[in-house]
C-alpha cells in the first residue's frame, strides 16, 4: 500500500512538473500564434497549466504523506507531527519538499491572471517551473553519492529532467495546435502548425542528445556494470524504459523526416491526412513518454546495483 501511493505519487508529480515546464517553454521557441482565435490558445494553455499546477501540489502533498509513512513503517506514522519534524529537519528530502510545495502554490497563484504577451511567453512562469524540475534532482537516488560523484550526478540528473521536460512537456503544447489545425483548417492554421512542427524538432534534437548523453551517465553511475543491466532486477526495468524510448525516438524520427516534410512538400489535399496522422503519432509519443515517467517512478523505489554490490 505505502510503496503503491509513494510510486503514483511520484508518476503524477514527476509528470504535471515536466508539463508545466515544457508549455511554459514552448512559446519562447515554438509558434502558438492561430491568428483569428488567439482567446481559445490562451485559455487551452491557462487550463492546462492550472490543471498540471493543481497535481503537482496534491501529489507533492501524497508524496511527502508517503514518504514519511514509508520511512516510519505505517501509514498511521505519517500523521505524527514529531515524525514530520524530524523529516523536514534530519532528511535531505523534507527541506526540497517542503520548498517545492510553496514554489507550487506561488506558481498556482501567479496563473489567477492572464499571463505572458500575445505569444504565451511569462518568463518568470519559465522560471518557477524550471526551479520546479530542477529541485527534482535533489531527491532520490542522486542523494546516495558524497563529493564530487554526488555533485556531478545531481548536475547530469539536472540536465536530464530539463531535456524530458522540454521534449515531453512540449508535446503537449504541440498536440493542441495540431489537433485545432485538424479541427478547424485553414491555410494560416496549417502554415502556422508546420512552423510550430519545423521549430518544435530543432529544439528535440538537442533535447534528445541531452537526455541520451546524460542518461548514459546516470546508468553509469547507478549500474556500476553493464552486466547488471539484465542480471539485476533495477537493471531489467531500466532496460525496458530504454526500449520504449527508443519507441518514442522512433515515432519522432517519422514525424520529423517523413511527415513534416510532407506538409511544406505534398499535394495541398494530402495536408489534413498527414495533419491527422502527425496527430496520432504526436499523441503516441506521449503515451509512451508517460509510460517512461511511470517506470521511472518505480525505479526511484529500487535499489540501483551500485548499492547491492559492493
Amino acid at each position: 500500500m505505502i510503496e503503491t501511493g509513494l510510486v503514483s505519487a511520484r508518476f503524477v508529480h514527476l509528470a504535471a512538473a515536466l508539463a508545466i515546464f515544457g508549455v511554459a517553454l514552448f512559446p519562447f521557441y515554438g509558434d502558438t500564434r492561430l491568428v483569428d482565435t488567439p482567446a481559445q490558445i490562451f485559455h487551452w494553455r491557462r487550463v492546462s497549466l492550472w490543471a498540471a499546477c493543481l497535481l503537482m501540489l496534491l501529489s507533492g502533498v501524497a508524496w511527502g504523506f508517503f514518504t514519511l509513512a514509508a520511512m516510519a513503517g505505517t501509514l498511521s506514522a505519517a500523521f505524527d507531527p514529531d515524525t514530520l519534524l524530524s523529516v523536514l529537519r534530519e532528511s535531505s528530502f523534507g527541506p526540497v519538499w517542503a520548498a517545492r510545495l510553496v514554489l507550487t502554490m506561488v506558481a498556482t497563484g501567479r496563473l489567477m491572471r492572464r499571463i505572458g504577451d500575445e505569444e504565451g511567453r511569462d518568463p518568470l512562469l519559465l522560471l518557477i517551473s524550471t526551479i520546479l524540475l530542477l529541485s527534482l534532482a535533489l531527491t532520490g537516488h542522486t542523494q546516495a553519492n558524497e563529493g564530487a560523484l554526488g555533485v556531478i550526478h545531481i548536475c547530469v540528473d539536472a540536465a536530464h529532467l530539463l531535456a524530458a521536460g522540454a521534449w515531453l512537456g512540449g508535446l503537449v503544447q504541440l498536440l493542441f495546435l495540431i489537433v485545432f489545425t485538424v479541427r478547424f483548417p485553414s491555410a494560416d492554421h496549417f502554415n502556422s502548425a508546420t512552423r510550430a512542427l519545423t521549430r518544435f524538432s530543432g529544439m528535440g534534437y538537442l533535447a534528445v542528445a541531452v537526455i541520451i548523453a546524460t542518461g548514459l551517465v546516470n546508468a553509469w553511475v547507478l549500474l556500476g556494470d553493464v552486466n547488471h543491466l539484465a542480471s539485476t532486477p533495477y537493471g531489467q526495468v531500466l532496460s525496458l524504459k530504454l526500449a520504449l524510448f527508443l519507441g518514442m525516438l522512433g515515432l519522432a524520427a517519422h514525424n520529423r523526416f517523413r511527415l513534416v516534410p510532407a506538409l511544406t512538400t505534398g499535394v495541398k489535399g494530402a495536408v489534413p491526412d498527414t495533419l491527422r496522422r502527425l496527430r496520432r503519432n504526436v499523441a503516441g509519443e506521449q503515451l509512451l513518454g508517460l509510460t517512461v515517467v511511470g517506470i521511472v517512478a518505480f525505479l526511484g523505489t529500487m535499489q540501483p546495483p551500485v548499492a547491492s554490490f559492493p
